[in-house]
């Protein structure tokens, strides 16, 4: 059997109040769950719910009160800067807003080879990756000389996918990545996202509050509610016959798109995965 690549476990996280007398907030309340190499865990909520801060939690980016992350049997909850530096090869973000996470001053050349560069890698090969990159993401290699005002949004999140991918992660945390998108823009990065996810294994925990998305991306599913996980299960199972009150109220509110060609598609991303965990067995 696969061992899990990252595992999250009765994981707490306080934020500390504001003013004299305010007290703390227990954004994550014992949270467990676990994602296999090359899986789509989606993590599905309300706001408020906590489904962020566990993804800023896995980044190092929220503060761990109790419980642990185990990143390849590894306890990462709380590593100082430099070995979070380190573990930036390995675990990558992609963020909601496409026009915020860019640099605007710095060419599209210059924003991929910057994590590249910082990692060692010499400029000139940095440079000569550039070109990869960008056709992994359905971009030409002109697009490199340019700005990222030149591009549209869906354009500029699939820079920022080639960001993430430049390291060539194992695990990416993607926050809302489609939710500043167009319905049709969305679906393109969707699919781009499970075709690079096909052609390299790597894992995502995908962070959302969109129910359609959540469907047409995810091996498995994760509900959160108030700070709790309420139901975990195969997301053709979760996201239609979920058994949890709270995700059948969250998930009746939201209409299924052709939901026999999205459970196909679904079957035939598990049976790769499963032959995939096979192969590695």
């Amino acid at each position: 059997m696969t061992a899990p690549l990252l595992e999250v476990e009765d994981l707490v996280v306080d934020y500390p109040g504001k003013g004299l007398r305010a007290e703390a907030f227990r954004a994550l309340k014992g949270v467990s769950l676990d994602i296999l190499p090359g899986e789509t865990v989606g993590l599905v909520g309300e706001s408020g719910s906590g489904k962020t801060t566990l993804g800023r939690a896995v980044l190092g980016l929220a503060p761990v009160t109790a419980g642990a992350i185990t990143y390849d049997g590894r306890d990462i909850s709380h590593l100082n800067r430099r070995d979070r530096r380190a573990l930036s090869d390995e675990i990558q973000v992609v963020f909601q807003d496409p026009y915020s996470s860019l640099n605007p001053s710095m060419t599209i050349e210059q924003i991929l080879t910057e994590p590249l560069t910082a990692g060692g890698v010499a400029s000139g090969e940095a440079k000569g990756r550039v070109r990869d990159l960008l056709d992994q993401v359905g971009l030409p290699s002109d697009a490199r000389t340019r700005l990222p005002r030149e591009f549209s949004g869906g354009q500029r999140q699939r820079i920022a996918i080639a960001r993430a991918l430049a390291l060539e992660p194992r695990l990416i945390v993607c926050d809302e990545p489609v939710s500043a998108l167009d319905l049709s823009t969305q679906k393109r990065v969707l699919d781009l996202l499970i075709d690079i996810q096909e052609r390299t294994g790597v894992a995502y925990l995908f962070v959302t509050h969109d129910l359609a998305v959540v469907r047409h991306i995810s091996h498995r599913v994760a509900v959160m509610y108030r700070g709790e996980l309420v139901e975990t299960g195969d997301g053709d199972q979760v996201t239609s016959r979920p058994q949890h009150p709270y995700t059948q109220r969250l998930f009746m509110a939201a209409p299924v798109p052709d939901p026999d060609r999205q459970s196909k598609r679904r079957e035939q991303r598990r049976a790769a995965l499963a032959a995939a965990a096979g192969d590695a067995a």
